[in-house]
């Protein structure tokens, strides 16, 4: 651990900034609409805007990671700061170039973390170092939407203010990131690392990834109307979403424990899929077991997260083909993450009842144990 203890230092400090400056604008939409006059499209597209950013950046990030993968993390923290105190000025316009910044920032490092992960710790650890820093996302992602209005109501400067909070994750990171390349150093990438189009491993580890984005921004995006329409009150509908965020991260927590071996964590991803399909199935034919659907979407969300970031590190044999598989694995995921909520609310709407929709929801998972079995078996992608 003495020769790690720096890089995982700035690995997990750094997976904390990696949701929680996005998270802490949904609960606080409506007095961001109310203040500024937007409309509801415009808002849309501010939630939207991430998504759609992320599944641009990672193209873009392998014709500049010959510049050094860890040197490239920390130009990413400095420009989300930059992104966050943008979105925090006075205006609309900086509200959408911060957040399209802030969104280019955390696409960057989301890519190349599994490369570094990949090179900088031993084989063994990688899925520890992993969930470490899932769960630092997680947990810090949780603490923000959850204190996001009553910062915004406290604060001088209101929601603006609770926006610019996201600075206090940002600021240790980018403080402790030279540290994290005082240790070990992973060789740098090739400079004509490309995304492996060609590779049946590479499209499993893709879809895997996609289906599991999937799944958690359209829950992020619907289980609260979802919730509401059977009968809960708001204020329950919207503390499922924290507790589906808490017991992901209890899950992902127990991932080193539970996954040792490459097999174990094969199995791990299929179960963890098969359980969360079954948390979408029972909120179709069964909303009276909610509470047992939400517990079980919560683990199965937190686990194959992990196991998703875990595939794009294990699943290459060096940092250049971890960061050209991360690349690839994250603009399938994150294109995949932005139609799905927009294709299901359309199919509500056009069935009138959630049941079809949490249905395609329940069949996307099953495809993804599908493509577990394949992402974890004990291979590498070669291009």
């Amino acid at each position: 651990m003495n020769g790690t203890a720096g890089p995982v230092t700035g690995i997990v400090l750094a997976g904390a900034t990696l949701r929680a400056p996005l998270t802490c604008v949904g609960p606080l939409v409506p007095v961001i609409t109310h203040d500024t006059g937007l409309s509801a499209a415009a808002a849309g597209l501010l939630t939207a805007l991430p998504l759609l950013v992320f599944a641009a950046v990672p193209a873009v990030v392998l014709h500049t990671v010959h510049r050094g993968a860890e040197q490239l993390v920390r130009l990413a923290m400095a420009a989300l700061l930059l992104g966050i105190v943008l979105r925090s000025m006075p205006g609309s316009s900086g509200l959408f170039a911060g957040t399209v910044v802030i969104a280019a920032a955390i696409g960057y490092a989301n890519v190349l973390l599994p490369a570094i992960v990949r090179g900088g710790v031993p084989a063994a650890r990688i899925m520890t170092v992993t969930a470490g820093y899932v769960a630092a996302m997680t947990a810090a992602a949780a603490v923000s939407s959850g204190i996001a209005v009553p910062l915004a109501e406290n604060l001088p400067g209101g929601w603006r203010s609770a926006l610019a909070a996201g600075t206090l994750l940002v600021v240790p990171a980018l403080l402790v990131w030279p540290i994290a390349e005082s240790g070990p150093k992973p060789p740098r990438a090739e400079p004509r690392a490309s995304m492996p189009w060609g590779s049946a491993l590479a499209w499993q580890v893709s879809v895997f990834m996609g289906l599991q984005a999937l799944g958690f921004y359209t829950t992020l995006a619907w289980l609260p109307s979802v919730l509401h329409d059977n009968g809960t009150s708001p204020r329950a509908a919207g503390f499922a979403l924290f507790t589906i965020q808490i017991l992901g991260l209890a899950a992902i927590n127990a991932m080193p424990w539970l996954a040792r071996t490459i097999s174990a964590r094969r199995r791990l991803a299929v179960v963890a899929s098969a359980v969360e399909a079954t948390g979408f199935l029972l909120l179709a034919l069964a909303p009276d077991l909610a509470p047992l659907a939400i517990g079980m979407l919560g683990i199965g969300s937190g686990a194959c997260l992990a196991s998703a970031m875990a595939f794009q590190s294990e699943r290459a044999t060096d940092v250049g083909r971890a960061t050209a598989l991360a690349a690839m694995a994250q603009t399938v995921g994150f294109v995949l993450a932005a139609l799905g909520p927009a294709l299901l609310g359309l199919l509500r709407d056009h069935t009138h009842n959630w049941v079809p929709a949490l249905l395609t929801l329940t069949a996307a998972t099953v495809l993804q144990a599908l493509m577990a079995v394949g992402a974890g078996r004990p291979e590498t992608v070669r291009h």
